[in-house]
């Protein structure tokens, strides 16, 4: 759909422009990770044997590396690309280790790293029907991000939606070896990840929480990890929770002191070790605690818009 500027109730349009090239496209979002997506940067052009990754960056919440390649034109497979650089990973998972060490000036050992849950990020202009098919996989490692730079020095990054579908990568990968290998040791977490051995009610009261804030909030996205799922806006974690066995637990991303809790029932776990993100816990057992909860919710969330 057209942008258009407003002089004087008339409506001027913004014209979409191309970066100069790949480059420029990787320099601005390498110096706005933190803001963009929540990372954190670690290297650009990082090469290991025969493979150069355009950008690296960490995951602190995931503690796992995020590989961003991005693309100024059409013709590659995204598939091919995403699973060289997770197998590359897998089989160095000592050189990125020693990479993240030196920049932060940290002594991390292999153990503290959680490599199942590397991702890759493709980030482009464009992509072609072929490109954005043959992700349409519910268990597969690899975003898709869509920039677009206008004329009045405005950017987009817009997430290509993800699937609904259930299939799976593995229905394609079972006769290549190196794919298995990846499939074996990287998951994407899903709803059903989340979901699993849980109560029927439980079951339940996760998918009325999930249409609660979905119908109050148009511009929420969920993420699930291995331990707990997040809520997301702007793509900085509203509300983090993880689905118990006769209640969901979930903690508000504000920080000791920012959260105003008229009727006293949140817990303080700033100095608690957690799940999520956050320094405050509330505990949802029915549907009757959406109401509350809510307003905790919009706190954190007009918070990150």
């Amino acid at each position: 759909m057209p942008i258009y500027n407003i002089d004087d109730e008339k409506l001027i349009p913004i014209k979409q422009v191309k970066f100069k090239n790949e480059r420029e496209l990787q320099r601005l979002t390498e110096k706005n990770l933190e803001e963009l997506f929540g990372l954190k940067f670690v290297a650009t052009e990082f090469q290991v044997d025969n493979l150069r990754i355009d950008t690296l960056a960490f995951n602190e919440e995931t503690k796992s590396f995020v590989i961003i390649e991005y693309k100024n034109v059409k013709n590659y497979s995204v598939i091919d690309q995403g699973y060289s650089y997770l197998s590359l990973l897998l089989n160095n998972k000592a050189e990125f280790v020693l990479k993240y060490n030196l920049v932060f000036n940290t002594a991390l050992s292999k153990d503290e790293f959680d490599f199942s849950q590397t991702s890759v990020m493709f980030i482009s202009p464009s992509y072609t029907t072929y490109q954005l098919r043959s992700v349409e996989f519910s268990d597969i490692a690899f975003e898709l991000w869509k920039v677009v730079k206008y004329s009045n020095g405005t950017v987009l990054y817009d997430k290509v939606t993800d699937t609904d579908t259930t299939a799976s990568i593995k229905q394609i990968t079972n006769s290549d070896n190196k794919k298995q290998k990846v499939n074996r040791e990287i998951k994407k977490y899903t709803e059903e990840d989340t979901l699993d051995g849980k109560p029927d009610d439980i079951k339940s009261l996760y998918f009325d929480l999930k249409d609660f804030v979905l119908s109050n909030y148009d511009d929420i996205e969920i993420n699930h990890w291995k331990y707990y799922f997040v809520f997301k806006a702007n793509n900085k974690i509203v509300v983090s929770a993880s689905v118990l066995a006769k209640s969901i637990k979930a903690w508000i991303n504000l920080k000791e002191t920012e959260l105003h809790d008229p009727d006293n029932r949140i817990r303080n776990v700033s100095n608690v070790g957690h799940h999520g993100v956050g320094d405050y816990e509330f505990i949802i057992k029915s549907e009757d605690d959406f109401y509350y909860f809510n307003k905790l919710f919009k706190q954190s969330y007009d918070e990150k818009i």
